[in-house]
């Protein structure tokens, strides 16, 4: 007589846009031949009353939802609960996000990795051109907010070109240089030990020279988007040199996914990356997210159901005790702004206050 299969139970906790997106039959009916039953966790009733479960995967945040899965782990310490709520925190301030990379030690001979510049602003009497060169910057320069919770306030960032569009900015923001990067951006998604990198259009190239026959600003949601009327432009596209833009080494992503694994104490995120035309062989990490959009993927649906076997099983080498590891929750560093691998102090910088979430770029 067949020995019966051990079935798995993953609990999912996920606001009803990214539960549209994630929660594909494919994806359940997947899971379900690997014996992992991916039932939807109902925020209608306490959580501890639900389950148990083998795993808990989440992407809710507040109080509420921090207290409950406090008390979910107590009661149920062997439930593996993906992420951490201490450990994602990390990644919704801009600055104590690209710190984790300053931490990280790749040997590549042959490619080399960082940064770009960046301050944060807390005032805006202070912003002003003569400010930006006194902390390394200069035109153009991304502005983007502080807080990076996902909401939709969070994604809106410009490009300031010049002087004038400084006027348009509240604080508490983060002024990071604009390096060109050949409009191309990529987009590095980890899943446990796997790795996956895909290109996306990005900014376009700007020129010095033509600074001074731009518009003050250009506003934007996200790095791969403009606002529609640019994307219109022929020229537009004829810089997206999409098709011919060479993968970094996979060794190379690997090796950074790894490290930032490490050091954010997360399963699930991805990176995205640029390369600095100026150096051809170096990129910069601009941005971390937790929990992305993973089904625009290839075969995300095969990828997740091997990280949820692996993880219940404890086949993840890597983070056998991930979920055990401490991270940091009432520090955040400010990176120095001459960048990565410069001798650059670092200075402590409060938790995020909640008007400091409030307040955007406007745009």
């Amino acid at each position: 007589m067949a020995e019966r299969m051990r079935r798995f139970g993953v609990g999912y906790a996920l606001a009803p846009k990214k539960q549209a997106s994630f929660i594909q039959v494919s994806l359940v009916n997947l899971a379900k031949e690997r014996g992992i039953d991916l039932v939807k966790i109902d925020m209608d009733k306490p959580l501890i009353e639900q389950g148990p479960f083998d795993c808990v995967l989440h992407k809710l945040y507040g109080d509420d939802w921090k207290r409950q899965l406090e008390e979910y782990a107590l009661k149920y310490p062997h439930v593996l609960i993906i992420d951490s709520l201490e450990a994602i925190e990390r990644l919704h301030n801009r600055i104590s996000m690209l710190q984790v990379a300053t931490e990280l030690e790749i040997k590549c001979e042959t490619t080399s990795f960082g940064i770009p510049k960046q301050t944060v602003v807390y005032d805006a009497k202070i912003v002003s051109a003569s400010y930006l060169e006194s902390e390394g910057l200069k035109f153009p320069v991304i502005a983007k907010p502080l807080v990076a919770d996902g909401s939709a306030k969070s994604h809106k960032m410009l490009l300031v070109f010049n002087k004038d569009g400084l006027s348009k900015l509240k604080p508490p923001i983060v002024l990071q240089e604009f390096v060109n990067h050949g409009a191309v951006i990529f987009k590095v998604y980890v899943v446990g030990d796997y790795v996956k990198c895909v290109k996306r259009k990005s900014l376009p190239d700007v020129m010095e020279e033509n600074l001074g026959k731009l518009e003050s600003y250009l506003s934007f949601s996200q790095v791969s988007n403009l606002n529609t009327c640019e994307k219109n432009d022929d020229k537009y596209y004829k810089l997206m040199n999409l098709d011919d833009a060479e993968l970094p080494p996979l060794s190379f992503l690997k090796e950074i996914a790894r490290g930032l694994r490490r050091a954010t104490k997360l399963y699930l995120f991805n990176f995205d990356l640029i390369r600095d035309n100026r150096v051809g062989n170096k990129y910069l990490v601009i941005d971390i997210n937790y929990f992305p959009g993973y089904a625009k993927m290839p075969n995300y649906e095969s990828v997740m159901t091997d990280f949820f076997w692996d993880v219940l099983n404890k086949n993840d080498k890597g983070f056998e005790n991930l979920q055990k590891d401490s991270c940091e929750k009432e520090v955040r560093l400010l990176v120095g702004n001459k960048g990565y691998g410069e001798d650059e102090g670092t200075l402590p910088v409060s938790p995020l206050k909640r008007e400091e979430k409030e307040n955007t770029i406007q745009v």
